[in-house]
């Protein structure tokens, strides 16, 4: 017998009937202080041209062709750097072409990958160059440690260079000497979905931290790659560097710009929480959905969840469009909102799941029909608390921290640090049928 997705849905009544004795706390709203310095304008465009002045080119002859590989993440500035490659490239007498470097990312297709490309304004008619996607592969060397296959997109093997372009940043899934950036790129997004398929199968083994520079290493001595551009960004995700790295530097550079990115990283400032409400999760938000270095949920084999933070109950709400449907990582959570799991698109999601070997994280946690009765099913099942112990804090997501909601015990502690401010006392919640009226807190006061 099947299931439809509204009889997964519990009702808020039945919350109710279930936790009679549970208060709601109202909350106030904290901001975290941080010290940012973000590119803008024009200096975005004099950096990526410094970056590209980084490649190794003097042994490229003139007309050749460059494929520019550009992955799925939702990097701020992404288009505008992407055109300034690309410009750059042309400018020096070359030919370049980009093709998606995002493994199993929109549904394993060639079109959905474009697609993907399109909603981060990487078009054709926008960055000046065509974009060739391919799902098809060629297998360009094998592992030393492991007879692993190494595959590379078959666009990307025709061309007479390879560059790619990525932010380094800390990974959701391990933690090594490079983690997310332009090394990974090279061995699982433009690994494509078999590529990845096979680079995750392995590492349930081998661990991500050992594989990552082993493979990334021989397809830079296989493959003609002439480096790539390094971005890393601020705790609120605006771009603070954008470096050229050679070839030859990449892993050396990379590990050095990775320190960087996790000093950068923003964090809940609490390390012990009963609940953590998110108001959105995404592929363009993290690769998991929800930044595990945040919600400390690795769900991996051979990589341990980190100690800190301690979050007892995740509630999620909705999905970003972005993400057409993948939902991975809304296993992390114990509660979501009907609204998203309406939004999930089961096959894209388990085909990343997949691919990626850790299908904890396609899950589908309990559905519930309100926020009230989310955040009321997760009081009640974290332990016995008075209304002024409860910590609860709700964010727009893993990657907006700078302002969030928290719960009276918080908001207290928050008034004794010099890294927060608190810029409204709790209130009461107020509710439109069972519902959030309070926006986002990522659109309160920016400016």
């Amino acid at each position: 017998m099947s299931t439809s997705k509204g009889e997964r849905i519990i009702s808020q009544a039945t919350i109710e009937q279930l936790s009679t004795d549970v208060e709601i706390p109202p909350m106030g709203l904290i901001e975290q202080l941080w010290e940012r310095n973000p590119l803008t304008g024009e200096d975005i465009g004099a950096a990526t041209e410094t970056a590209v002045s980084a490649m190794d080119l003097e042994n490229l002859p003139l007309g050749s062709e460059i494929a520019v590989g550009v992955g799925s993440r939702g990097i701020s500035n992404l288009r505008h750097i992407v055109t300034g490659v690309v410009r750059s490239l042309q400018d020096r007498g070359y030919e370049p072409f980009v093709f998606p470097a995002m493994g199993s990312h929109g549904g394993a297709t060639s079109s959905g990958q474009v697609r993907v490309l399109d909603d981060y304004g990487i078009a054709e008619a926008n960055v000046g160059c065509p974009i060739r996607a391919t799902m098809e592969t060629e297998r360009i060397g094998t592992g030393r440690t492991f007879d692993v296959p190494v595959y590379a997109d078959a666009n990307a093997c025709s061309a007479d260079a390879i560059m790619v372009i990525n932010r380094v940043k800390p990974h959701t899934s391990f933690t090594g000497r490079v983690e997310s950036g332009l090394s990974k790129m090279l061995v699982i997004g433009m690994g494509k979905q078999r590529g990845a398929k096979m680079a995750h199968e392995f590492a349930l083994d081998w661990s991500f931290r050992k594989m990552i520079p082993e493979i990334a290493s021989v397809i830079i001595e296989e493959l003609p790659v002439i480096g790539g551009v390094a971005i890393v960004e601020d705790q609120e995700d605006e771009t603070e560097s954008i470096e050229g790295v050679p070839a030859s530097a990449f892993l050396d550079r990379e590990a050095e710009l990775l320190q960087r990115a996790y000093e950068n990283l923003p964090r809940l400032p609490f390390s012990d929480l009963d609940v953590v409400i998110f108001d959105r999760m995404g592929k363009d938000i993290s690769g998991a959905g929800m930044d595990t270095n945040v919600t400390g949920r690795i769900y991996a084999f051979n990589e341990p969840s980190p100690e800190s933070p301690n979050i007892r109950r995740i509630y999620t709400r909705s999905l970003t469009p972005a993400s057409h449907g993948n939902a991975t990582g809304i296993g992390q959570a114990e509660f979501i909102h009907q609204q998203l799991f309406k939004q999930v698109d089961v096959t894209d999601t388990v085909i990343n799941a997949v691919t990626a070997g850790s299908v904890e994280n396609a899950r589908i946690p309990t559905v519930v029909e309100t926020d009230y009765a989310g955040l009321a099913a997760c009081i009640s099942t974290v332990g016995v608390r008075s209304l002024d112990e409860l910590k609860i804090i709700r964010a727009t997501d893993t990657a907006h921290l700078r302002r969030f909601y928290a719960s009276p015990a918080l908001v207290e502690k928050a008034s004794d640090r010099a890294d927060l401010r608190v810029l409204q006392n709790p209130e009461p919640i107020e509710w439109n049928h069972g519902d959030f009226v309070a926006p986002s807190p990522t659109s309160l006061h920016e400016g």
